[in-house]
């Protein structure tokens, strides 16, 4: 397991994760571009499921990762905490700050926070370089 320092220095690093949410009482993942800001997650986003998801409060799951499948290595962090809508004051502050433009065309976006309230890292190791402690254990 990774500290929390190192798993929010991982994410800023990659531009790329997986918000998941609920949907008609199922679960739904989306791609979604971020910047992590403090103990929150920052997404852009347009009106639809995952702007009503923030407007509700609603728990949600956030996952991104960084892998190298020819050496069988990486990284993976999950936070999980709700989502929130950023009122239009603070949006435009955060917009000016931080460098977060969605990639979807669609140029009017809302930005919402996920408050991270639980959040675990993991280093994807090779096999073979793995103590031997630790060999047959999983995860």
């Amino acid at each position: 397991m990774l500290a929390d320092a190192e798993c929010l220095r991982l994410l800023s690093t990659v531009p790329i994760g997986r918000l998941v949410f609920t949907k008609g009482g199922l679960p739904a993942i989306r791609l979604v571009n971020f910047l992590v800001d403090g103990d929150a997650v920052i997404f852009a986003t347009t009106d639809g499921d995952k702007y009503r998801a923030a407007e509700r409060g609603d728990v949600v799951a956030f996952e991104a990762d960084e892998i190298d499948a020819d050496r069988h290595l990486g990284w993976t962090v999950t936070a999980a905490g709700h989502l929130s809508a950023i009122d239009t004051d603070e949006a435009e502050l955060l917009r000016r700050a931080l460098p977060l433009h969605p990639w979807a065309p669609n140029h009017d976006h809302h930005l919402i926070r996920l408050g991270i309230e639980s959040l675990e890292g993991r280093r994807l190791v090779a096999w073979g370089s793995r103590p031997a402690a630790l060999r047959g254990q999983h995860g």
